[in-house]
């Protein structure tokens, strides 16, 4: 099997990919760089904090020596995406008029100009701290902009302190960009805080002279770890490891690629790292806020065209009613090529509709701002029950999370926060409305959404997911029997069409292969298709590379980390693992098998919230539903699965080496025909 690290960092090597593809308009591919930088924080924060303990507590020379592999590769890849900012991307852009001016680039009028602004709006707030007995090293908050300064001169040692450091807040922006008078007609300048507190470094310290100094950036350990078990209040747990998660153990120390010896040595020794644990960059210290140029500088033809996702006027008339819609039917939403404003329709009206009695809805991620929140808030006011199972340790998200946990709170609604032990993965929003046949006796009907993804207006423009709409009484009841669970922790019978995890979803899908497996071994039709973001569950995988043996065709469509190795002669001849890597980001999971007699095979296709990783499987409270209706199961196959199995400018295939290999540069392009299919602009 490959490494799950090694493949996570693969994974951000196509991501950076992305930004040297000259199809890629340039301010698009500056952002893939961003993102990788953002993708590698979170690997350092999240993985590798295990491996530098493992180093640190074992003897062992081939753990120490897996660590270093992997370090050298992170290296590698960090020096590659400096190597296609500079040489590449920011070259392409100073060609098209938008500049990133150094000290020595800069002419008179622009010095001064940046000098000014040094003095009004930077210098004012940093405090230079000399190190000394009376003055220890400072605190550096996690993946904060730091400076560390040598100085000499006839007064330092007299006055103590001749290594100070600089700590740059947060609230300073990090791209400042030039008064248009300043540059020349049709071009933008910019210029770099970095840049400009390093060109006046001097004025902080007056009476000594800096001999040397470097940027610096530490990446610290960010997971929560709360014990569930030993608390009285979770919410108030977190709360409290908010304050210290800035200052968690050190990971990685980043410093300009000119930084002197001594001073990149005193570093890893102030946070007690090994060599392997430091990065010198040939550029800014945090390539992630470099998103602030992206978001300043005019468009021009240098962003991806603007694309506005359809409305399914042909299955949902707008200003109908969505109850009297789904008594006809399901509806299936496909996101971001469809438009997501269906789903807050849906919960508007409910909020709206005086026979809706009760809502109840899961919250992973949805952000510091959303209309859904405020709905349920809404909701509240109303009258209606209002439920919420809102994970508070979603991770990077727990801050978010709590506030709105204290604001659904204070208006009388239900939160509770899922079960110990487990965190609460599952996309799903119930409504129960009374309602009146024409005959007969009033009775409550559900009607409920589940969906692939987070109930998120913002990120539903970027990543791909798919949702439903239904009304399916078996269906919306096994939703109704979730929420009692992570309300009560009342036992639940086994669901009619619902599959949820840790309790059935793993064996179920096991089952699904060994039949699978079962068919192939016959001779008779056997087919399996997966799409998901990481595959790294073993079970899973060796049940996999078994069907592949019996002879079953499998095809594996995963976006990131996949731990199967496939076309190894003799095990996983028939296997065939891709990722597609485009403007949007893949996030579906879809689940297909299809086995039994060619004649009449037997056929399941499910969505799911969950990806075939251990976590999701045993650790989460996750849900995959059965898509039935033929005429939808045809148009998941149609636009989750077929396009992306065809897919040649996006797509890359692993090889039995590990390595992937971009099909071609152009071609079929999966996500641009569902642009078109379903967008009403864009290409």
């Amino acid at each position: 099997m490959i490494d799950r690290e090694a493949s996570l960092l693969a994974f951000n090597r196509r991501v950076l990919a992305q930004a040297r593809r000259p199809d890629v308009p340039l301010l698009e591919r500056l952002r893939y760089v961003t993102i990788v930088s953002s993708n590698l924080d979170e690997f350092f924060e999240v993985r590798f904090p295990d491996w530098l303990e493992l180093v640190r507590q074992s003897a062992q020379g081939e753990t120490r020596q897996e660590f270093a592999d992997l370090s050298a590769q992170a290296h590698e890849l960090i020096d590659e995406q400096y190597r296609v900012l500079n040489d590449e991307v920011m070259p392409a852009l100073a060609n098209k008029g938008l500049h990133i001016l150094n000290h020595a680039e800069r002419n008179e009028p622009q010095r001064r100009w940046v000098a000014r602004y040094f003095e009004a709006q930077v210098r004012p707030l940093l405090v230079p701290v000399a190190l000394d007995p009376a003055h220890p090293f400072p605190l550096v908050a996690n993946k904060s902009l730091n400076f560390i300064l040598r100085l000499t001169g006839d007064d330092v040692h007299a006055a103590g302190g001749a290594i100070v450091i600089v700590k740059v807040p947060r609230s300073l922006p990090r791209v400042i960009r030039l008064p248009d008078r300043l540059m020349p007609p049709g071009e933008q300048g910019f210029v770099l805080l970095t840049s400009v507190i390093r060109a006046h470094l001097g004025e902080l310290l007056p009476g000594r002279t800096v001999e040397a100094f470097s940027q610096f950036r530490v990446t610290r350990d960010s997971d929560l770890e709360v014990d569930e078990d030993d608390m009285t209040n979770l919410r108030q747990a977190l709360r409290t490891g908010l304050t210290t998660r800035h200052y968690g153990q050190a990971i990685r120390l980043e410093v300009v690629s000119s930084c002197p010896p001594e001073l990149s040595a005193l570093l890893l020794q102030q946070f007690a790292l090994p060599p392997e644990a430091l990065y010198p960059v040939n550029g800014p210290v945090n390539l992630v806020r470099l998103n602030q140029l992206i978001d300043q500088a005019p468009a021009n033809g240098l962003r991806f065209p603007p694309f506005e996702p359809g409305w399914p006027q042909a299955q949902w008339p707008r200003g109908t009613s969505i109850f009297e819609r789904l008594k006809a039917g399901d509806l299936l939403l496909h996101h971001p090529f469809q438009s997501f404003e269906p789903v807050v329709e849906f919960l508007r009206q409910a909020v709206a509709d005086p026979q809706v009695l009760a809502i109840k809805q899961t919250v992973y991620r949805t952000g510091t701002e959303s209309v859904l929140m405020d709905l349920l808030l809404e909701a509240v006011r109303r009258g209606k029950e209002v439920t919420v199972v809102l994970e508070l340790k979603a991770r990077f998200d727990e801050e978010a999370n709590i506030n709105w946990a204290e604001r659904l709170e204070g208006v009388g609604a239900q939160v509770v926060y899922g079960m110990v032990g487990l965190k609460t993965h599952a996309k799903l929003l119930l409504v129960t409305r009374r309602e009146t046949p024409r005959k007969g006796n009033t009775q409550l009907r559900r009607y409920a959404h589940l969906s692939t993804g987070n109930y998120n207006p913002r990120t539903a423009r970027l990543y791909t997911d798919v949702g439903v709409l239904t009304a399916d009484p078996e269906l919306t009841a096994d939703v109704d029997a979730v929420f009692l669970k992570l309300s009560s922790l009342a036992p639940i019978a086994g669901h009619r069409r619902l599959l949820t995890a840790p309790t059935q979803l793993h064996a179920h899908m096991l089952d699904l292969l060994r039949q699978v497996t079962d068919a192939a071994r016959r001779g008779q039709t056997a087919r399996v298709v997966v799409k998901v973001n990481a595959l790294t569950d073993p079970a899973l995988t060796d049940a996999l590379v078994l069907a592949g043996q019996a002879g079953a065709q499998v095809d594996l469509i995963v976006r990131g980390a996949c731990i199967l190795r496939p076309g190894v002669p003799g095990l996983t001849d028939n296997v065939r693992v891709r990722s597609v890597i485009g403007r949007f980001l893949e996030h579906t999971r879809v689940f297909y098998f299809r086995w039994g007699d060619a004649g009449a095979p037997e056929e399941a296709l499910y969505l799911s919230s969950a990806d075939w990783m251990s976590r999701n499987m045993l650790r989460r409270v996750e849900v995959a539903w059965p898509i039935r209706d033929e005429a939808l199961r045809q148009r998941v196959l149609d636009e989750c699965v077929t396009p992306y199995l065809l897919d040649e400018q996006d797509a890359w295939t692993l090889q039995a080496s590990g390595d992937y290999l971009r099909v071609a540069e152009q071609g079929l392009c999966a996500q641009q025909a569902l642009m078109r299919l379903h967008g009403t602009t864009g290409g």
